[in-house]
C-alpha cells in the first residue's frame, strides 16, 4: 500500500534573531522525520547561508532546488527555526506544486533574550498572512508551536504525511472501467469529462475483449499459475465447482495485463451477468485481491467509488472497500450492516473465506455458473467512509468516520459484510439521500477524514460534505 511521504524541508531565516538556530534545526529536523520513517530532501547548507532562506533571491535558489527534484517528494514542511522572512518564503515555495505544512519552533521561557529569543511564534502567522495574500495554499495542524522530537510533531507530521497522500491520489489518477454499465444501475452514472478536468482519467474496456483474452490465454502459462496459488489459498474452495479456480486465474491474469497496459489506480468492473454468462464464475474474491495489493477494485461499474477508494487507501495505509449501505441491524438507529458480495480486501477479513455462488444471482441464472464470491465477515476496525458523485461538472463528496462493531450476523447471510456503528447514522443517511449520492460506501481502516478532507477541499478545490 502506499509508502509514507518523502517531504523536501524548507528552513526559513531572518537575520534580526539568531541564525545560530539554524544547525540545530537541521539536525533535528532530519532525526526526527528518519525516526517517523520519511525521507527528507535539504537544500545543501552552503547553497545558502546556513541553508536556509531569508531573501527573494535565496528563495529563488531553493525554487531551482525544487524544480531540480520535481516529482521525488510528496509536500514540502516550513520549519521556521526562528521568525522566518515572508517574502523569501514565497519566491521559494509559490511554485511548489505539493501541500506545504508550516511548522514554527516553540520558544522556552528561560531563553527569551534577544541573542536567543526565537518569535518563532509570530513569525508563523506572518508568513500564514503573506501566503494567504499571494494565493500559495498550505496547511497549519495544532499546536501552534512545536519542537521536532516531541509527539505533537509526530501527530503533526501523520496528518501531513496521509493528506499529501490523498492529494497526490487524486491529483492525477487513471481508473479503468471495464465494461459498460449496466442499464438498471443508473444510480452510478458519471461525468468523464468532470472527471478529467480535475485530473482523473478514466479508460474504457468492453468485456467482448475481456472475454476473447481469458480464452486465448494458456491456461498453463505460469502467470495463471502464480495467480491460481495466490488465490487457493486464500480461501476455502471446497464448495466451489473445479472449474472455477482455472477461470477465476485466467480472469486475474487478464485483468492485470488492462492495469499494466493502460497503467490503472483503480478499476470499476462491470461484474453481472455476462461474466457468470460467459465465464461461469463471479469476479469477486480477484477484486479483494487486487484491492489488497493497492488497485482499488470497486463493483457494479461505480468509477465514483473506484476513485474515493483510491484516495482513502492512500491517506489510510490500508486497503479500502466498496460496499453497500444495505440493511437496518434490528432497531439500532445508530448502526447498519454494510455489505458486498465478496470483494473485500483479505487482510481485512477476520479469517480466510469461503468460496460460494452468488445467491442472489442464482435466482436468475443456471445453477453452478456464478462461483467466485468470497464469502466472510470484516474485522472490527474505526473507519472512515465517502463517496463522490459528479454535478455540473463539479465532483462532490461526502466524508464520516465511525466503526465497524463484533456484532454479529445471522449466519445466513449471504457475502461479506459488517456491523457499522455510525454517530447519528440516520442524520447521515437523510443528508447523502438528499443529496443524490450512491447505495455505494466506500470505507478504509482508520480515522482519516480530516486529513482527506483537507486535500480534497484545500489542495484539489473538491466540495466535501461532512456527515
Amino acid at each position: 500500500m502506499s509508502r509514507k511521504s518523502t517531504f523536501a524541508v524548507f528552513f526559513g531565516n531572518r537575520g534580526f534573531f539568531p541564525t545560530s538556530l539554524q544547525a540545530a534545526a537541521r539536525r533535528e529536523m532530519c532525526e526526527a522525520l528518519e525516526r517517523l520513517g520519511h525521507e527528507a530532501l535539504m537544500l545543501d547548507e552552503d547553497a545558502t547561508r546556513h541553508g536556509a532562506v531569508e531573501t527573494p533571491e535565496e528563495g529563488r535558489v531553493y525554487a531551482d532546488f525544487l524544480r531540480r527534484h520535481e516529482g521525488q517528494f510528496q509536500g514540502v514542511i516550513l520549519c521556521l527555526p526562528n521568525f522566518g522572512d515572508e517574502t523569501g518564503a514565497v519566491a521559494a515555495l509559490e511554485d511548489a506544486g505539493v501541500p506545504i505544512l508550516v511548522q514554527a519552533y516553540t520558544d522556552e521561557l528561560d531563553k527569551m533574550s534577544p541573542a536567543l529569543r526565537r518569535d518563532s511564534f509570530c513569525g508563523k502567522l506572518s508568513v500564514m498572512d503573506v501566503f494567504h495574500q499571494y494565493g500559495v495554499k498550505f496547511t497549519a495542524v495544532p499546536p501552534h508551536t512545536v519542537h521536532p522530537a516531541t509527539e505533537d510533531f509526530a501527530r503533526q507530521v501523520d496528518y501531513f504525511d496521509r493528506m499529501c497522500r490523498a492529494t497526490a491520489a487524486l491529483r492525477r489518477m487513471t481508473v479503468g472501467a471495464i465494461g459498460a454499465r449496466t442499464t438498471p444501475f443508473k444510480t452510478v452514472r458519471i461525468d468523464e469529462l468532470a472527471l478529467q478536468r480535475h485530473g482523473i482519467t478514466t479508460e474504457t474496456v468492453d468485456l467482448s475483449r475481456v472475454f476473447e483474452r481469458v480464452r486465448e490465454l494458456d491456461a498453463e502459462s505460469a502467470a495463471v499459475r502464480a495467480k491460481a496459488e495466490k488465490l487457493r489459498g486464500a480461501a476455502d474452495w471446497g464448495g466451489a465447482p473445479p472449474e472455477a479456480l482455472p477461470m477465476l486465474s485466467r480472469l486475474g491474469v487478464v485483468l492485470d495485463q488492462y492495469v499494466e497496459e493502460l497503467h490503472l489506480d483503480a478499476i470499476a468492473l462491470r461484474c453481472w451477468t455476462e461474466i457468470q454468462e460467459q465465464l461461469k464464475v463471479s469476479p469477486c474474491v480477484l477484486m479483494g485481491e487486487m484491492n489488497d495489493r493497492g488497485v482499488s477494485a470497486a463493483c457494479e461499474m461505480d468509477v465514483g467509488n473506484a476513485v474515493v477508494m483510491h484516495a482513502l487507501a492512500a491517506a489510510s495505509g490500508r486497503p479500502a472497500i466498496c460496499l453497500d449501505w444495505n440493511n437496518n441491524y434490528a432497531d439500532q438507529q445508530d448502526k447498519c450492516i454494510l455489505f458486498h458480495c465478496g470483494p473485500a480486501p483479505w487482510s481485512l477479513m477476520t479469517g480466510k473465506g469461503r468460496i460460494a455462488a452468488h445467491a442472489i444471482l442464482d435466482n436468475a441464472l443456471p445453477p453452478g455458473c456464478s462461483f467466485g464470491c468470497n464469502t466472510g465477515r470484516i474485522m472490527p476496525m474505526e473507519m472512515t467512509f465517502g463517496s463522490m458523485l459528479t454535478r455540473d461538472g463539479r465532483l462532490e463528496f461526502y466524508l464520516g468516520e465511525g466503526r465497524l462493531t463484533d456484532d454479529p450476523i445471522p449466519d445466513d447471510f449471504f457475502g461479506c459484510a459488517a456491523v457499522a456503528e455510525i454517530p447519528n447514522l440516520q442524520g447521515c443517511l437523510q443528508t447523502i439521500g438528499y443529496a443524490g449520492h450512491r447505495h455505494h460506501v466506500s470505507v478504509a481502516p482508520g480515522h482519516v477524514a480530516a486529513p482527506v478532507r483537507e486535500a480534497l477541499t484545500r489542495y484539489l478545490g473538491h466540495e466535501v460534505t461532512t456527515v
